[in-house]
């Protein structure tokens, strides 16, 4: 705002000095200004100069423009590249989200995750092998194995449990193995937290493996996992499914319901006893708590400590390591939006010129 000051009955507009302009001459006017008027100056003055001189300093600290310097890379970025770029804000996702809460050695750990244009990129560690490709190569497991696939698989289900997080989809595809041949439980994408006491009805899962509580559309709860385990643990055991997996979860009730089933002579007493416990159509009568487990005669001598478990390798699945199939064996590249082979090649070709 300019200073009003008046001389003669008339009214004189000053106005402040201007940002960038002369200062010096500004308040030379000023100093002027007030000698014509014969205006005694006293302390006035003293704190015009204190005025200037503090304008002068703010001028001075004034940073001088930055030069713009050109981006490293002009935009569109090659396809290559921008099919994982973050190109788009990072929505929270439900399974991202509890993966980032759980801390567990039989859980397949998350490493990063960003948002492309149509893709969601998940980063995790690396694991040749699951659980469901070993089953398939070499069929029934040797007992021992099931108990320790079994045990490490109880570990994690009552961690996730303590945690109020049922997993809903227990099964050997979403079982990696690491290169010890240990299990990590992975795919979350449809668990979610039930508080205690709490109930839920929405049918999901793989239907050979989902408890009748679910394929009727619930109440159910944490129970649920059990039933599934079981399903996996008869699998491993067997080589067969307890059930036959059919059409649609109305028949697939029924035939879980009606048929039940039976486990074959070969398994014996301790093992067949842990499966009907897991396998029972009531949840509240269904194998669900930790000691339970640590008392089975089935569990016999078995620390259920994650690191004593860890302690040795799977004889089992090391020894069969040379039946997998190459992780690089018929890969294909059909789920990316641009063919990465003739990119990587031509980027190979263009290093060399």
């Amino acid at each position: 705002m300019g200073a009003v000051s008046c001389r003669q009955g008339q009214h004189t507009r000053v106005s402040a000095p201007q940002k960038g302009g002369n200062i010096q001459g500004h308040w030379a006017r000023w100093k002027s200004l007030w000698c014509g008027m014969g205006t005694i100056r006293s302390g006035l003055e003293e704190l015009w100069e204190l005025q200037r001189h503090q304008c002068l300093h703010q001028e001075l600290l004034q940073p001088a423009p930055l030069l713009l310097e050109k981006p490293l890379s002009e935009w569109p970025v090659p396809q290559f590249i921008s099919l994982f770029l973050p190109e788009f804000p990072m929505r929270p996702v439900k399974e991202q989200e509890l993966k980032r809460q759980i801390n567990h050695p039989f859980v397949h750990s998350l490493g990063d995750s960003w948002q492309g244009k149509r893709h969601l990129f998940i980063m995790c560690s690396y694991c040749s092998m699951d659980l469901y490709s070993l089953w398939s190569t070499v069929g029934c497991f040797p007992e021992d194995s099931v108990r320790l696939f079994a045990a490490e698989l109880v570990l994690v289900l009552c961690y996730l449990h303590d945690l109020g997080i049922i997993h809903r989809d227990v099964k050997m595809e979403n079982i990696l193995l690491d290169e010890r041949g240990h299990l990590k439980v992975t795919d979350f994408g449809l668990s979610r937290r039930l508080s205690q006491g709490a109930r839920a009805y929405t049918i999901c899962g793989t239907l050979q493996y989902m408890a009748p509580e679910v394929l009727s559309g619930g109440p159910y709860n944490h129970t649920a996992d059990w039933w599934s385990l079981g399903v996996l643990l008869f699998s491993l055991a067997a080589g067969k499914f307890p059930v036959a997996a059919e059409r649609d979860h109305l028949t697939m009730l029924a035939s879980v319901t009606h048929c039940g089933s039976e486990i074959p002579a070969s398994i014996n007493q301790e093992l067949s006893l842990l499966l009907h416990e897991l396998l029972c159509q009531n949840p509240l009568y269904r194998l669900r708590y930790l000691h339970h487990f640590q008392a089975h005669p089935f569990f016999r001598g078995v620390a259920f400590d994650p690191e004593l478990l860890q302690k040795q390798p799977v004889n089992f699945v090391m020894e069969t390591q040379d039946t997998w199939p190459s992780p690089l064996e018929n890969m294909s590249f059909e789920d990316f939006d641009c063919d990465l082979e003739s990119l990587v090649h031509s980027i190979s070709i263009d290093s060399l010129l």
